[in-house]
């Protein structure tokens, strides 16, 4: 029978012998969970860089087409001017209905073009915001107000579901009614008639707050979403490709963000993040839904 030979090692040895594989096997484990969160960090790094880095080349062939795009308008804008005056001038002269028909398509056509240019010219404009503290409803129901009539032709119900609490924001209330006025717009168009607008707050800090503007329409194509706010890119029969493109750039040089998607359960969604500021609250003076229309 075999004898099993006693360790020489004394017992205060072998504790501390232990102890330090103990330290060495907890400062491995703490070695590799630092390594994955730096692996992690890195690899949120990577992709923050790739975005900014796809922003900037965006920002750049943004740049390039409006420059082009100037030279362009002022271009066309001149002749239009003619075209237009001398088919307000034959419309004067010949007042037979046919005559009178081809020369409205002239004018109406001459208005499509002007319209183009219009919208040209304010993409390409300088946009140098003049940001004041304001109630942000206020500039949401002076955008609805502006577009009432084709809001109440297509019978569309516009409800602003914002807090008692004011929502004050730092922003230049003129640019961003026209920013908000291109946002209602599209969706009125893409709903049709009867359609349910909705504008409402999803979040709220001490320096920002993001409005989201939820329709009823039929959504926005996955494969239109990446170029949704790029000048000149429609997927309507008739349109400009500028409207979003100009809340775009308006909403970022107010220093906001802008994003489109689609809700769960139907429908387009726009998120404006804007500079805000958080106001005590108050009571209010008028009714929460003090845009509705129907």
């Amino acid at each position: 029978m075999m004898k099993t030979e006693k360790s020489d090692m004394p017992d205060n040895v072998r504790g501390d012998l232990a102890d330090i594989f103990a330290r060495f096997n907890e400062t491995t484990r703490r070695l590799e969970e630092s390594h994955a969160l730096l692996q992690a960090k890195v690899e949120e790094l990577q992709k923050e860089l790739a975005r900014k880095n796809a922003e900037l080349e965006r920002k750049k062939r943004l740049a390039a087409l409006g420059e082009m795009a100037a030279g362009v308008a002022h271009e066309i804008r001149n002749p239009l001017g003619g075209i237009q005056l001398y088919a307000r001038l034959l419309e004067r002269e010949l007042t037979t209905p046919d005559n009178l028909r081809v020369i409205r398509k002239i004018i109406d056509g001459v208005k499509s073009l002007d319209n183009v240019v219009e919208g040209m010219l304010a993409f390409t404009s300088n946009i140098t915001p003049r940001p004041v503290v304001c109630n942000i409803e206020g500039v949401i129901e002076a955008a609805v107000s502006y577009i009432l009539p084709q809001v109440e032709e297509t019978s569309t119900r516009v409800v602003c579901d914002l807090p008692e609490r004011p929502v004050m924001c730092r922003v230049d209330p003129d640019l961003m009614k026209r920013a908000f006025m291109n946002i209602i717009k599209n969706a009125v168009d893409a709903m049709g008639k009867g359609g349910t607008l909705r504008i409402y707050v999803s979040s709220r800090t001490e320096d920002s707050v993001t409005l989201c503007f939820k329709d009823t329409g039929p959504g926005i194509p996955a494969d239109v979403l990446d170029n949704i706010f790029d000048p000149f890119f429609t997927s309507k029969d008739c349109g400009t490709g500028l409207g979003l493109a100009i809340v775009h750039r308006i909403v970022e040089s107010n220093g906001g963000g802008v994003s489109a998607g689609n809700a769960p359960g139907g429908g387009a969604v726009f998120a404006v993040t804007l500079p805000g500021l958080v106001e005590p609250a108050r009571p209010r003076t008028a009714p929460a839904e003090t845009c509705r229309h129907r």
